[in-house]
């Protein structure tokens, strides 16, 4: 694709603001941490709640990795973390066979019932645990609550679905005659799965585990919630570091170690999956039904669903317990008490509502940063320009493999304790930074879906770029911000780790007050915590629920966007006394109206018009 002088123009606008948002408020904080932990500096700030700037670096240095505590959290970091990558695998390879390769009634409902846990908040995950293995929990008597196996049985409960969709998805591509040739040669079902249809998905497993792998390291919301079992873990000694003793310089060593040990599993998980990829042969037939075979994945795939229904059902029906009866006494105390021994505070309503406000602001600037880095990152280019799309690609994706708690210590230290010490914007511009690859990610392919071929259309015919990407873009990438939308709320409503680091102790949100009740002794304060963990996971879920829905509808566009498009068109059809028939596409009228006012031009363009709108008619 070959750029105009005014194309790059609108292309440099388009970037440099995203970029310089993301290299401010992302890469100066978490490089700032990245450097202090290197040279083991201080960092001035105005509040002068800092520690002093150490004056033997290398003392420094040695007394955090020279410690065996140290090395203890670093080992329960990795062991935690590679327990939960396992049994993730472990249950999500079955699960895969099941929900994607077998056929089965409601199979959807199944598929959409998996992937709950991975939308909803951590805090609340971690909370629903607790329920079900604390105190009156039905499984309290295997005596594992807030201890690291308790830790890893939630992250595999967050996972899990990673595991199935990534595989499943490829392994409902692959032709099943392959499996089927060598069982007919003699090889049993198990030496046939392991020697034919494994080689063919290992990219595809060695991709989720690694992602799984960076989730369950980083796992910071679930760990905290759940108590910080035994020595804890990285992200958790940052926090105390920082929070408890006010030792930056050691806190900025741990994320250095942290993001060592994130960069290592990246780069190997990369290289695993580029050796162990394979030519595919896809699959013609479908899905089959299940056979006797098919036993050991079922019960696989069931222990994974009782997994995921009972934490989540003990969460609800323990929130209307109080004192061995039914009640909602836990709802009521959430408008009415801060928590019982604390005088004054934020109540949880007052916090929900400043999640609401926060969470639709964070909202509001992941869009305003993401959509021009998508229109950016959807077009397809060559040479030199593809590679600066690639560049930039990697750029916005950085908060993925970074830390929520470094991102949010990045962001206390250089902008918290300085210029935006008393800023009501610090909370959601560290939302938005998290939700942001979100928000690239959702919009990105489907927007690079639409057929350039139609764009071309429109600017042969007059329309400017700001028209062909309001009139084309928009229409039929809005699935994909909805979804945007979507995960960018939900993500910043149960956002966590940074949020922890940057709030302001008289604004808190949910999931941080959540935290708090559950540190605090009292019954009252714990049935408050389990309450307010449902509201934040019903809206949450809602939230994705409704996008979900938009996304998957039949309409290929948003009803507001098309009520929009027919009341302009009918209007501008009035004006030029062209016929006002409903049109699916404000597209399809704007080159109908451009072709009205070429009349001159109409043998020429005709086949191509027609073509264009009938592609559009289809898409929409």
């Amino acid at each position: 694709m070959k750029i105009s002088k005014f194309g790059k123009v609108g292309w440099g606008i388009a970037a440099a603001i995203p970029l310089a948002f993301l290299a401010v408020f992302f890469l100066w904080p978490v490089g700032s941490i990245l450097l202090r932990g290197l040279t083991a500096g201080a960092i001035g700030g105005s509040s002068g709640v800092v520690s002093e700037p150490s004056a033997a670096p290398l003392a420094t240095f040695m007394a955090v990795f020279g410690s065996a505590r140290t090395w203890k959290i670093v080992w329960q970091t990795v062991w935690m973390a590679l327990a939960g990558t396992g049994f993730s695998v472990l249950f999500g390879v079955p699960g895969a066979y099941v929900l994607y390769r077998l056929k089965l009634p409601a199979a959807a409902l199944w598929r959409g019932l998996i992937t709950v846990p991975f939308v909803l908040p951590t805090v609340v995950v971690g909370i629903a645990f607790r329920a079900l293995l604390d105190g009156e929990g039905p499984l309290a008597f295997l005596g594992i609550g807030q201890s690291t196996t308790a830790v890893v049985l939630a992250m595999v409960f967050f996972n899990f679905s990673l595991i199935a969709r990534t595989v499943g998805v490829m392994w409902a591509s692959l032709d099943p005659r392959q499996a089927e040739a060598a069982r007919t040669l003699g090889a049993t079902p198990w030496r046939a799965l392991c020697t034919v249809t494994l080689p063919q998905l290992a990219p595809a497993i060695a991709a989720g585990a690694s992602l799984v792998f960076l989730y369950c390291a980083t796992a910071y919301g679930l760990v905290t919630t759940l108590g910080r079992p035994a020595y804890g873990t990285i992200e958790t000694e940052i926090y105390v570091q920082t929070v408890t003793y006010l030792d930056l310089n050691r806190a900025a060593l741990l994320s250095l170690l942290q993001f060592a040990i994130v960069a290592v599993a990246l780069v190997a998980s990369s290289r695993l999956t580029r050796r162990t990829e394979t030519a595919l042969h896809t699959n013609t037939r479908g899905s089959r039904p299940p056979s006797r075979t098919d036993i050991p994945a079922f019960l696989a795939t069931g222990v994974m669903l009782l997994l995921i229904v009972a934490p989540m059902l003990t969460l609800v029906i323990r929130s209307f317990r109080v004192n061995g009866t039914w009640s909602v006494l836990n709802y009521q105390l959430l408008t009415a008490s801060s928590g019982v021994g604390m005088a004054g505070g934020t109540t949880v309503m007052e916090a929900l509502q400043h999640s609401l406000a926060i969470a639709t602001d964070a909202t509001w600037i992941a869009l305003a940063v993401g959509l021009p880095l998508s229109y950016v990152l959807s077009r397809r280019m060559s040479g030199a320009w593809a590679t600066v799309q690639s560049l930039i690609y990697g750029f916005v994706l950085l908060p993925v493999g970074i830390s929520t708690v470094t991102v949010g210590f990045g962001l206390l230290v250089t902008l918290g304790l300085g210029p935006m010490a008393a800023s009501p914007w610090l909370v959601p511009i560290a939302q938005a930074i998290v939700a942001l690859p979100l928000v690239v990610r959702a919009i990105v392919p489907r927007a690079r879906a639409i057929d350039p071929r139609t764009r071309e259309a429109a600017s042969t015919l007059g329309a400017s770029p700001l028209r062909v990407l309001l009139t084309i873009d928009v229409p039929l990438a809005a699935r994909g911000i909805v979804l945007a939308f979507g995960f960018a709320f939900a993500t910043s409503m149960g956002e966590f780790g940074a949020t922890s680091f940057v709030a302001n102790p008289q604004y808190q949100t949910l999931p941080v007050l959540i935290v708090k009740l559950l540190g605090r002794p009292g019954a009252q304060n714990y049935g408050m915590a389990l309450a307010g963990a449902v509201i934040l996971a019903i809206i949450t879920g809602t939230v994705m629920m409704a996008a979900e829905v938009l996304l998957h509808s039949d309409t290929g566009q948003l009803w507001w966007w098309q009520k929009a498009q027919r009341k302009c068109a009918a209007k501008i059809a009035q004006r030029r006394g062209m016929p006002a028939e409903p049109l699916a596409s404000l597209a399809i009228f704007s080159e109908k109206v451009a072709e009205s006012s070429r009349k001159k031009q109409r043998g020429r363009h005709d086949g191509s018009l027609r073509t264009c709108t009938d592609g559009l008619s289809t898409r929409t």
